[in-house]
């Protein structure tokens, strides 16, 4: 299992990871689930992964693989908007997924993954999506500024609560990490390092790239404090 999180905001864009994989409780490894890919000034495009690694690793493979031999209709790189991008990256999840998919029917099984895709254009507005295993894809709102993927429930109701379209790209690493944080605590499938990314808004660069690795000071004091605000909190709230 894995949790990815997103965030649109005025100011830019904030990504997080985390990059724990599990194929059964005592085969538990590390994988990189944030992928970036940027022409600095030009376009920068983020693509974080969740689900089976056989489907994301394949499909980030490909899309990698279109970029290196040129291909102009496959490659994000050559794509005029970020919904090109995000019809490449689409239409590639969908095919990997149905590939694998034949392979594991012989065993009665199956693989899905989903993805979150962040990023801008020059000359064009920054955009949030996420995509699913068909391919198919809801984009990011100011009713809805932030999506996530993977195991998402335990880190949503801060992100409810504090993140608005105006929140500000410091504001909004804070909000992130204390939502993984909320998730490291009550999922073991979700483990570190985690990989921090920030996108300021027409930059078209990434800004911040940052690992925080198991027992980072900074992330530990973050979440110590968090934990006493909200037991001074609790006590002072009355029934």
């Amino acid at each position: 299992m894995t949790y990815c999180v997103g965030l649109l905001l005025k100011a830019g864009i904030v990504l997080l990871s985390d990059t724990r994989t599990n194929a059964g409780i005592d085969n538990i490894s590390t994988y990189r689930k944030m992928f970036l890919f940027e022409e600095p000034g030009e376009r920068v495009i983020a693509i974080l992964t969740a689900g089976s690694l056989s489907v994301t690793q394949t499909t980030i493979a490909r899309l990698q693989e279109a970029i290196d031999t040129g291909e102009e209709h496959h490659s994000i790189m050559h794509a005029h908007t970020m919904l090109q991008v995000l019809q490449i990256v689409g239409n590639t999840l969908a095919s990997v997924r149905v590939d694998i998919d034949e392979k594991l029917a012989a065993m009665n099984q199956g693989a899905s993954a989903s993805m979150i895709v962040a990023g801008q254009r020059r000359g064009g507005g920054m955009r949030l999506f996420l995509v699913y295993p068909e391919g198919n894809f809801i984009e990011s709102t100011e009713d809805t500024p932030f999506l996530q993927i993977g195991e998402h429930k335990y880190g949503k109701p801060i992100l409810d609560r504090v993140v608005r379209p105006d929140t500000s790209l410091a504001d909004a690493q804070k909000a992130v990490l204390l939502s993984m944080d909320s998730t490291l605590r009550s999922n073991l499938s979700v483990g570190m390092p985690l990989d921090l990314c920030v996108i300021e808004r027409d930059a078209c660069r990434v800004g911040t790239l940052r690992r925080i690795e198991a027992g980072d000071a900074a992330f530990r004091a973050m979440s110590d404090a968090w934990s006493n605000a909200l037991r001074d909190a609790f006590q002072t709230i009355e029934i």
